[in-house]
């Protein structure tokens, strides 16, 4: 028997290995140590032998609540996650694992490997539409990469609205970088008429992967030096948050008239979203667009619901540092953060996957449908 988180986005730590009814292992915090809850490791053992896993420093973990119904997710080949037998009890995540092979790979959420967001940029630069940009480099020398969709030659450029999209803020939530994937290649379509359409309304600028520091290190929510991205907008630094500092640099030249900041939660099991109710320039412009968006994405997408979500704001107590906020009053734009669960979506269950990376793919594609509904209206 042997456990090892030898590969990207790897986090556990192996307390004790002796019985393999009573496996103990923990969480790494990420650096900093005020976050934890994301877990990634390979199992190798026997075929036909159960293996009992127990997570002793869950009860420390940054969200207690999400511990409640969840179901961690594995997958013999890497390609297909389904859900394992898990349990929270005085503190601890209990996982069971029935071996069908010699190794499993068990984790908080569906990893989106390094590798695989690469495979991603390098497939979308083939499409003529899209181009990759370098807006500038992580704490860990690594890329943040902007991809962007348009045609630049067309003769109505000057009118186009400019769409920008962001994901893996929080780089445990993998699901966000995974809706991303579906929404491109549906947007790079030629047989999707929704995406010619917007095409011919909007430029996309689309980060993919806000963090790529803190994904690899196989952090929840933090870049390098242990910073909450989401927690920027208003004051970033090269020392501190050069992703954020990037990005904003490259919106002060496009501009943004529609911003998707795309997240994951670990307590509630629903799809939502949460807006700039509470900014100081929010307006009846702007709740219009955000009620539209929100009633079509409603029909694109069965997964999508508005009755169960985040306390909205009151007017004026917005905090101007979360990148929705912000964007939002900066630039007088609708703008929203996606929430997809950890768990599973309560209004339709799946007993073996729950929320999935299809699911997810399937989201972002349904998105473009709720964009193509506003985008002649935000200006």
């Amino acid at each position: 028997m042997r456990i090892t988180t030898n590969f990207d986005a790897g986090n556990v730590d192996v307390i004790n290995l002796e019985n393999k009814k009573d496996i103990q292992l923990a969480i790494r915090p990420d650096v900093g140590g005020e976050f934890f809850q994301w877990f990634n490791f390979r199992l190798s053992g026997e075929i036909g032998e159960q293996y009992v896993l127990n997570i002793v420093n869950a009860g420390e973990a940054s969200y207690v609540k999400g511990w409640e119904n969840y179901q961690a997710v594995a997958s013999y080949d890497r390609q297909y996650w389904f859900r394992l037998p898990t349990s929270y009890k005085d503190g601890k995540l209990t996982i069971t694992v029935d071996m069908e092979c010699e190794s499993i790979q068990i984790a908080y959420f569906a990893p989106y490997s390094y590798e695989r967001h690469q495979d991603l940029l390098a497939a979308v630069q083939m499409h003529p539409l899209a181009t990759l940009e370098h807006l500038g480099e992580t704490l860990d020398n690594r890329d943040l990469t902007l991809v962007k969709i348009g045609n630049s030659d067309s003769s109505n450029e000057a009118n186009k609205r400019k769409i920008w999209i962001i994901a893996r803020q929080h780089p445990g939530e993998t699901m966000a970088e995974w809706l991303v994937e579906g929404l491109l290649y549906s947007l790079l379509d030629e047989d999707n008429a929704t995406a010619r359409l917007l095409l011919e309304k909007a430029n996309f600028y689309i980060v993919p992967n806000m963090n790529p520091d803190g994904s690899v290190r196989g952090h929840l929510r933090t870049n390098a030096v242990g910073t909450n991205l989401n927690r920027e907008w208003a004051d970033p630094s090269l020392e501190k948050s050069p992703e954020v500092f990037h990005v904003i640099n490259k919106m002060q030249k496009t501009g943004v008239d529609l911003f998707y900041d795309v997240h994951g939660d670990e307590a509630l099991p629903y799809v939502f979203l949460a807006g700039s109710q509470g900014t100081p320039g929010y307006n009846e412009r702007l709740a219009g667009l955000r009620d539209k968006f929100s009633e079509v994405l409603k029909l694109a997408s069965a997964d999508f619901q508005s009755e169960f979500g985040y306390d909205v704001d009151a007017p004026g107590t917005a905090n101007m540092t979360v990148a929705t906020n912000w964007v939002a009053e900066r630039f007088d734009c609708l703008a929203n953060t996606l929430e997809m669960p950890f768990k599973d979506n309560n209004d339709l269950p799946d007993e073996d996957t729950g929320w999935s990376p299809e699911r997810s793919i399937k989201l972002g594609e349904a998105s473009l449908i709720a964009m193509l509904a506003v985008v002649d209206d935000l200006r």
